[in-house]
């Protein structure tokens, strides 16, 4: 689709991003003991992983249609991301609320605390450049939408996924430095186990969302609302079409696949049908070249 942003660059912004926050994490982790530490390594760990699966996805959505995937392979980029969402629940979210409970059962003193709130700052600000990157491609595509709004129509499923990790690691983020926090000015390591299991569970629910969007896509939508309205827009200004009577579309990664049925206006001969509804699909293609299919049927229902 002609989505006007580059989810490649959003997925290397999260790449960079989490692969120094999780090292520097990993190591504040192994050094303090902290358990919100250590969940937020894996949550960045378990990130790190998955821009590498949506890189995998969106190269493997490129493959060209053949006989026996007459549609191509866009549809692939869905199965990735939910893949990620899956991810994103268990080794994320589950294991850090594994992790939170283990610590409330032994709890553990935290050794250099300092260490901790330094890394949790350097992965905030980290993590903000990758959000920053995303919400630069996502503001050019959502319009005038909500992000939420965005969120639950866009069908850009790895720009999504992107957002959706960056926003759960800002908040996860800033839990662990109030856990930390909470649990150098009591000397309490209970603060820092509940840190994990706060983080845990919002991993969890974002994962969730996540997947029910992906979902719907894996399943088969159209394209985004705004997008049909332009479509049947765009034919109804034809000259020759005299009213669209139904428009169907299949979202396929970042393809789309079109079919129409319009009632057209009188032609003298076949030949003159034909020759309208092929400068209908040219302009059409034109104006939409996200379009891999276009199927027009010409009706003459009143």
């Amino acid at each position: 689709m002609s989505h006007g942003s580059d989810s490649l660059k959003s997925i290397f912004f999260a790449l960079g991003a989490n692969s120094a926050i999780f090292v520097a994490k990993l190591a504040a982790a192994l050094t303090t003991g902290s358990g919100a530490m250590l969940a937020e390594a894996i949550h960045s760990l378990a990130d790190t992983g998955n821009q590498i699966l949506l890189l995998v996805g969106l190269k493997r959505s490129k493959r060209p249609p053949t006989p026996d995937y007459p549609l191509g392979f866009g549809k692939s980029i869905y199965f990735w991301s939910f893949i990620v969402a899956l991810i994103m629940f268990s080794l994320g979210g589950m294991f850090s609320i594994y992790e939170g409970v283990h610590k409330l059962q032994h709890p553990e003193p935290i050794t250099s605390p300092w260490l901790a709130v330094g890394v949790l700052i350097f992965s905030i600000v980290a993590e903000g450049i990758s959000m920053w990157g995303c919400l630069r491609e996502v503001n050019k595509v959502r319009g005038d939408r909500s992000l939420v709004q965005w969120f639950r129509e866009t069908r850009q499923s790895e720009l999504l996924v992107v957002f959706g990790e960056d926003f759960a690691a800002l908040l996860g983020l800033v839990f662990a430095l109030f856990a930390v926090g909470l649990t150098m000015v009591t000397g309490n390591p209970f603060y820092d186990a509940l840190g994990s299991i706060v983080i845990g569970s919002l991993l969890v629910l974002i994962a969730i969302f996540i997947g029910i969007e992906v979902k719907s896509l894996l399943i088969g939508q159209g394209v985004e609302p705004d997008l049909k309205k332009k479509m049947i827009a765009s034919l109804e200004e034809e000259e020759k079409v005299a009213e669209v009577l139904n428009l169907l579309t299949f979202q396929l990664g970042k393809d789309v696949m079109v079919a129409v049925k319009a009632r057209m206006h009188r032609c003298d001969s076949a030949d003159e049908m034909v020759a309208a509804i092929n400068s209908c699909e040219q302009r059409f293609r034109d104006h939409f070249p996200e379009t891999l299919w276009l199927f027009f049927e010409p009706d003459n229902k009143k």
